[in-house]
């Protein structure tokens, strides 16, 4: 016989089952979606360009974020963390890896479609490589910073999941914080709002728009900003004062970024879309472009 474990503080029944849920969807959809956009990049030679090995690396860090939401999804029915404080160590680091890796990879998307289009130059496989490897290095950077002491890694409200640990707000935690935000928050964000507001000037001026210019920047100011906001007032008033429920409710819409990034790099983009359908129907793209965007 199986013992049930009583619900974790806070939360009733029906909210720890439709956390688990939720996160369940989360990961299933963005794992297909972005898995799709993986396996198509890799048997479709039309889409392997430089332009989209960064689309390939946002597609990879979303996976990772997918499998990372569906190990917590698994707790959450269980209604206790498994795999104990090391486990608790490894899921918190793989989860900021993959999330920060996507951000970069995000922000390397939108710095290669600015020379795209205003400066009309192509980016090389060189250069794509490097700033592939740069995304996750840097990623890992920061990642590996609380296992070594700066930050930590705990428990999230459920205590299903692991993730930083803002309930303490000491000075290690704010001056984590502030470094973490500034260079994987405000300067990707930075690099993206003034990339694609270059590239809608010059869509404007040709009166064709190849792409939604607004909706990168605010797929991650949507995704991940109510997340950045909590662990921010963290740093200046403790937030424990904050339901439980309440506070996981940043951490599930953060892990709906997979499924709409796969919309806006990879389902969203005509030519890659089109080697998608490839893919799946076996039909050949009518127009084949070497890059991942039309000129």
């Amino acid at each position: 016989m199986v013992t049930a474990h009583p619900l974790p503080e806070g939360f009733t029944e029906i909210e720890v089952f439709a956390i688990g849920t939720a996160l369940l969807v989360e990961a299933l959809l963005g794992f297909c979606l972005n898995g799709l956009t993986i396996i198509s990049f890799r048997k479709i030679k039309e889409l392997r360009t430089p332009s989209n090995l960064l689309v390939l690396s946002v597609a990879l860090a979303d996976c990772g974020i997918c499998i990372n939401a569906f190990i917590a999804a698994f707790s959450s029915f269980l209604r206790y963390w498994p795999y104990g404080s090391d486990g608790c160590q490894i899921h918190g680091f793989h989860g900021f890896l993959t999330a920060l890796a996507s951000i970069s990879s995000s922000a390397a998307v939108a710095w290669d479609r600015y020379h795209h289009y205003c400066t009309r130059s192509r980016l090389q496989w060189s250069t794509a490589a490097s700033m592939m490897l740069f995304a996750w290095l840097f990623a890992a950077f920061w990642s590996v910073m609380p296992l070594l002491g700066w930050g930590e890694y705990d428990y999230e409200p459920l205590r299903t999941c692991c993730t930083l640990d803002y309930s303490k707000g000491d000075r290690n935690y704010v001056t984590f914080l502030f470094a973490l935000a500034t260079f994987n928050f405000m300067i990707p964000g930075f690099i993206m709002m003034t990339a694609y507001q270059s590239i809608h000037q010059k869509f404007r001026k040709t009166g064709h728009f190849k792409f939604n210019t607004g909706l990168p920047l605010k797929t991650l100011v949507i995704c991940w900003g109510p997340y950045c906001l909590l662990c921010s007032y963290a740093a200046v008033e403790n937030v424990m004062f904050i339901p439980a429920k309440y506070r996981m409710i940043p951490a599930l819409i953060a892990k709906t970024a997979p499924t709409v990034d796969a919309f806006v790099y990879a389902l969203g983009n005509e030519n890659y879309r089109g080697g998608i359908w490839q893919f799946l129907t076996g039909q050949k793209i009518e127009k084949a472009e070497v890059d991942n965007k039309t000129k």
